[in-house]
Order: structure tokens, then C-alpha cells, then sequence
């Protein structure tokens, strides 16, 4: 991660990983040079090349032919400082290193912490109305505190965070709105803090009227920030029961969920029971200080598998092939001739649970708090910093 004369980070972000080729273009010309800075070629304003993986290395070809030969490694940068650079048709502000990684072709978008935010604020968040602009603000601050505290995660991989989900979802220009752009502006620099430096801000989508311990669902996650807290207003209504999954319903016959459990179990529990048609039941064995499932049995004859939390919602998929979306669930089989036949699960929330609430953050901003007073509900104890 480097740094501009202003002290703010620039971020190396994974775009694409593993891919056999790629397209590149910009609405101003591209400079294209090698990782010693030597000039390959340049894409003129408005074409469309391709970037694809070779043997060793990468080449680019026009819609005419090879524009390069065979290169370990290509830097991408707008000839005119601030336009956009296009990846598969979407743009993106910064630059682009290209490289071949063990599968394919990874590109990596350099781009300053700011504008990096004003690509995830609202591809996260939403397009949210002005009585809601104080859950943007707060959504800003979280996403730049979990960048801050990640940098170099990924470092293995040549890059620091993913565009994605398993980091935060970037989604470039394209995903920027005018409330995103006020939100990371009017937060420039802060981050929140624990003894100084930037806390793991997890965060999620519903948390369902409570959130979760850290360690219900992150090995190693004991922080004193990280800790169940009440989402329930003065009013007694949950802030993120506004979330169309505050409350959620997913039912299996007794072969679709044996069929569900041949796919998901291997993984958690190491080889396929060997009498999983046999299914009894599966029930809650234990819950958490939060109410989560903490513990869930799999009955068969002569043996009950045990899943502990973390795994639960990797192992009970949906009929869409989904994990659940919450371990915040109760269940009701149906069991016939010592066989499970039917089983619902009837939960609150979306997500992990841990730490930021989003939806709960829009119901707290549309109460009247400030990002600050939200960003302290979630993540208690904890104060605000500015690193520039």
C-alpha cells in the first residue's frame, strides 16, 4: 500500500483472479508499460483490446491482431489524469496492473483509499433516501476501517483486498451516487478505533434484533468491540426490522435435505455418513448468548453427527444451493416411521451477525442518529480517528 504526498493509502484491489482473458479500454487513450516502466504500446481513446493469459506471461491483441508479444507483467493508466479505465466494460478510476497468476490472469486495480469508497459505499448500501444519509456515512467510515485494517490480506495474491464479498463489495464508477460520493466525503480520513489503531469492523446485512458475540462466528474473534449487543428501539421494535429478511422461512422434504447434506457435510464433518437415507432428525442442540444456533445435531442410527456454529448455515443450504442466511433459526421436523420426511426453518436477519448492522444503521438513521452515535451502538467502547 502506497501513500500520495497527502497521506492517503492507495489500495491494491483484486478485480479478477484466474481469469483466461480480459478486455480493457478507457474513454481517454491507455499507456500501457512494462513493471520497469518501459512503454509496451497504448490503447487509443474508445478501443476495446484484449488481455489474455499466455504460458508465462500475458499479450495483448487488438480487434486486429497482437499488439504485444508475450509480457510477465503490464501496467494500464489513463493518458489523462482522472479518466476512467474499463475491465470487461466496467470503469474504474486509478490504474491497473495485469498479471499471470497460477490459473490465469489477475488484474489489480490501484486506486486511492477515497475513490475506492465511493465505489463500495453505496454498491454495499444501496441507493438510500436523504433521511437515510447517516447510515451511508456510517457504512463509509466501517469500509474504511475494515480496508485500513486489511491491507496486505491478500498479499500472497498480489493484491490487498478482493472487489468482492469475501472483502467488501467494489463495484467502481459505475456503483458511485451522489449520497455515496457526500457520505465519504463528509468522513474523509476517520476511522474507528480500538487503542488507537483501526478494529476488524465486520459488518452484515440484518442482524434480525440482536447482533452476535465475534466468537459465535469467527474463531479467534475475542475483541471487546465485537460483543452481542440489543438492536431494539425505545419502542421495542427492531431498527433493522425494516429489512425485507428481518424474518425468513426455508422448508425441505426429508430426499431434498439428505441431498443437501451429501453436498455440504464432506466438508464439514469430513466423509459422508454412510447411512444419511436413514436421516432421524436434525435439531438445535445449543444456542448462543445471542439466541444463534451454536451447536446443531444431525441424528442418525446409532450416531449424531454434531455441526458447530460457524459451519451450521455452510451445511443446512437452500433448495437454491444458498447457505442459510442466518443462524438466528428455529426448527420443526416432521418425522415419520423413524425418518425425518419434512423440515422448516423459520429465522430472523441476514448475514454473519457480527458487529454493523446495515440495515439496522438505515432504521437508527431514520430515527434521527448521527453516524457516530450508530457506529457506537455496533461496535461499543470504541472511538472515531482520523489518519489524515
Amino acid at each position: 500500500m502506497g501513500a500520495p504526498a497527502s497521506g492517503e493509502p492507495i489500495l491494491q484491489v483484486g478485480l479478477i483472479v484466474g481469469a483466461p482473458a480480459v478486455t480493457l479500454g478507457g474513454d481517454a487513450a491507455l499507456l500501457v508499460t512494462g513493471p520497469d516502466g518501459t512503454r509496451l504500446t497504448q490503447v487509443p481513446a474508445g478501443d476495446t483490446w484484449r488481455a489474455s493469459a499466455t504460458t508465462d506471461g500475458i499479450s495483448l491483441a487488438t480487434g486486429s491482431g497482437v499488439a504485444t508479444g508475450n509480457v510477465p507483467q503490464a501496467v494500464v493508466t489513463p493518458a489523462e489524469p482522472g479518466a476512467p479505465v474499463r475491465v470487461n466494460g466496467r470503469a474504474y478510476r486509478g490504474a491497473l496492473t495485469l498479471f499471470r497468476d497460477r490459473t490465469g490472469l489477475t488484474v489489480v486495480n490501484q486506486v486511492p483509499i477515497e475513490a475506492y469508497l465511493l465505489g463500495v459505499v453505496s454498491a454495499e448500501m444501496g441507493r438510500r433516501a436523504a433521511s437515510e444519509r447517516e447510515a451511508l456515512r456510517a457504512q463509509a467510515v466501517v469500509s474504511r476501517t475494515y480496508a485500513l485494517r486489511n491491507v496486505g490480506r491478500w498479499r500472497a495474491q498480489g493484491f490487498d483486498l478482493y472487489a468482492t464479498v469475501a472483502d467488501q463489495v467494489y463495484a467502481g464508477i459505475g456503483a458511485e451516487t451522489p449520497e455515496g460520493r457526500e457520505a465519504v466525503e463528509s468522513t474523509r480520513g476517520l476511522f474507528v478505533a480500538w487503542n488507537g489503531a483501526p478494529i476488524d469492523a465486520f459488518f452484515f446485512s440484518t442482524c434480525g434484533g440482536r447482533t452476535a458475540e465475534g466468537t459465535e462466528i469467527f474463531r479467534g474473534a475475542a475483541r471487546p468491540y465485537l460483543r452481542s449487543v440489543s438492536d431494539v428501539g425505545p419502542d421495542g421494535i427492531a431498527y433493522c426490522s425494516i429489512s425485507p429478511r428481518f424474518h425468513w422461512r426455508e422448508e425441505w422434504s426429508g430426499d431434498a435435505l439428505r441431498a443437501v447434506l451429501r453436498r455440504t457435510l464432506p466438508a464439514a464433518v469430513g466423509a459422508p455418513p454412510p447411512r444419511l437415507d436413514e436421516l432421524q432428525d436434525v435439531r438445535v442442540e445449543s444456542r448462543s448468548a445471542s439466541g444463534r444456533v451454536a451447536e446443531l445435531g444431525i441424528v442418525l442410527p446409532g450416531e449424531e453427527l454434531r455441526v458447530d456454529g460457524p459451519l451450521v448455515r455452510q451445511v443446512l443450504h437452500t433448495a437454491a444451493g444458498e447457505p442459510l442466511r442466518s443462524n438466528a433459526f428455529a426448527l420443526t421436523p416432521t418425522l415419520a416411521g423413524g425418518r425425518l420426511t419434512h423440515l422448516v426453518a423459520e429465522g430472523g436477519g441476514n448475514g454473519h451477525g457480527v458487529g454493523f448492522c446495515q440495515w439496522g444503521a438505515v432504521g437508527r438513521a431514520r430515527a434521527g442518529q448521527t453516524f457516530d452515535r450508530i457506529l457506537a451502538a455496533y461496535y461499543p467502547d470504541t472511538e472515531l480517528s482520523r489518519l489524515y
